[in-house]
């Protein structure tokens, strides 16, 4: 083998790992600050958003009442990825969640792959994200105090406006909570988690009293099919539970409470899409579903006869966009750091402020480049290429699992995936099935993305690799 091959196929070895990452550079660390409780709203923060309040309406006319069904079918696809980041959370506990579990069982290259495709899912998501919530806000103010924002500050260029500014401003105040420390930022999200979910229960605690069996008549109309395209489409409502193993350089225990946070955020976030399908389908028929946000703000309105509720349901979801920015923008942030420390990226994404034990600029530069994004660049097919992103992360993180079962068996894991090898390779291969589901102008997005991915790889992060440098001088 080549010194240059070698130098892209070299493995991170887990032992050096787990000698804390943070010590590959100089300076201050990151602070452990973070407990299970603040993990798993981490996770629940990523992943309980526009999801609920958008998706189900536009995914129960392809299945009708058999939409709770989908849920759960899509909850189970994403179990099997969620095991095996459990596995590998308790294994390697990291801040660099999929990236640091490529390095370190499959190689560099795969790794950087895998990294820049988090890039792209945590940054273009949270531009995304950050939309969504400005088109949120602006429809609350026309709800309570009937004003709205110009479609020229709200909307960037190309569709039809100047600079989207609401969305520049939820990315600017979650940096700003950002670097203020891990410990507030982790108060304040898992206080928004708290609200949008005691705004999902006090839904369903209205729709429940409009509960008609009737309305779950015919249970499945459009049959199997219907059931699996739309599981395939509430499939991405359930991306972001990886997010706690974004945290591993600043969670307290984290070989106990990664895996925990993990499982738990999956189990409480699919219990409350069932509950909020059932009672959203049990309290108006199926036919009448467009249009998510309306649908459910609807339903509210119907059953009591007044605009308040649909204005607490518009509020709970402005909090739910919120703390998606807030959580994904902190993963995203993470993941730079450990790129960092690996010298596969400037080495300025790892510093970390010493008063604050947060990598201060590292924050800056992302919300700089996500907010210019959010607010001025149309996202288009590139929003979609997000989810294409985080299912190619997925399907190494499954490789990962059966890669080091095999190659270090001696590793002592706080979490074992069941039924191994089966579950891993389940996970593989649903990953790689709705990647194939994917449209073509999505496809080009995501292959564009790679090629200018490898590009960057080889200008900087191959030469500045300190692991693969290591590893080519010591072939030679």
């Amino acid at each position: 083998m080549t010194p240059f091959t070698a130098g892209l196929l070299a493995r991170k070895p887990v032992d050096r790992i787990l000698r804390d990452s943070a010590a590959e550079h100089e300076g201050p660390q990151l602070k452990r600050s973070m407990g299970l409780g603040h993990l798993t709203a981490l996770s629940i923060g990523a992943s309980l958003g526009t999801g609920i309040f958008v998706i189900l309406g536009e995914a129960t006319p392809d299945a009708g009442p058999a939409v709770i069904v989908a849920f759960i079918l899509a909850a189970v696809t994403a179990l099997f990825s969620a095991l095996s980041y459990a596995e590998m959370a308790g294994t390697i506990p990291v801040s660099g969640s999929s990236y640091s579990y490529a390095y370190a069982t499959i190689g560099e290259l795969f790794a950087w792959v895998c990294g820049w495709c988090l890039l792209l899912e945590y940054g273009v998501s949270v531009a995304a994200v950050a939309v969504g919530w400005g088109q949120y806000i602006n429809e609350l103010l026309h709800t309570v105090f009937g004003v709205q924002l110009p479609t020229a500050l709200a909307a960037p260029p190309g569709d039809g406006g100047v600079v989207n500014v609401p969305a520049m401003v939820i990315v600017a105040l979650a940096c700003l909570v950002l670097v203020g420390g891990a410990t507030e930022s982790a108060r304040l999200n898992t206080a928004m988690v708290v609200l949008k979910v005691c705004v999902l229960v006090f839904f369903c605690a209205i729709a429940f009293t409009a509960f008609d069996a009737g309305n779950l008549q015919p249970f499945m109309p459009f049959g199997v099919g219907g059931v699996t395209a739309a599981a395939a489409m509430v499939f991405f409502s359930y991306i972001g539970f990886d997010a706690a193993s974004t945290a591993g350089n600043e969670a307290k225990n984290p070989t106990r409470d990664l895996p925990r946070a993990i499982i738990l955020s999956l189990g409480i976030i699919t219990l409350l899409y069932c509950l909020v399908a059932l009672a959203a389908v049990g309290a108006m028929p199926w036919q009448e579903f467009g249009g998510t946000e309306a649908s459910l703000a609807k339903i509210l309105t119907d059953v009591t006869q007044s605009t308040w509720p649909s204005v607490v349901l518009s509020i709970g979801a402005v909090i739910a966009i919120a703390s998606v920015v807030l959580a994904v923008l902190y993963g995203q942030t993470r993941i730079l750091y450990t790129m960092g420390s690996d010298g596969l990226v400037p080495p300025v994404f790892a510093k970390v402020n010493p008063r604050t034990f947060v990598p201060v600029r590292n924050i800056l530069i992302v919300g700089t480049l996500v907010a210019l994004l959010a607010g001025l660049v149309p996202l288009g097919e590139l929003a979609n290429a997000t989810s294409i992103g985080s299912l190619f992360a997925f399907a190494l993180v499954n490789i990962g699992v059966i890669v080091l079962r095999y190659t270090r068996p001696d590793l002592p894991r706080t979490f074992r995936t069941p039924l191994f090898p089966l579950v891993p390779v389940l996970g593989v291969l649903f990953c790689v099935l709705l990647m194939f589901q994917m449209k073509a102008p999505t496809w080009i997005a995501f292959g564009l993305w790679t090629v200018v991915g490898l590009a960057v790889y080889f200008a900087y992060g191959y030469r500045n690799s300190r692991l693969r440098d290591g590893v080519a001088k010591a072939s030679r």
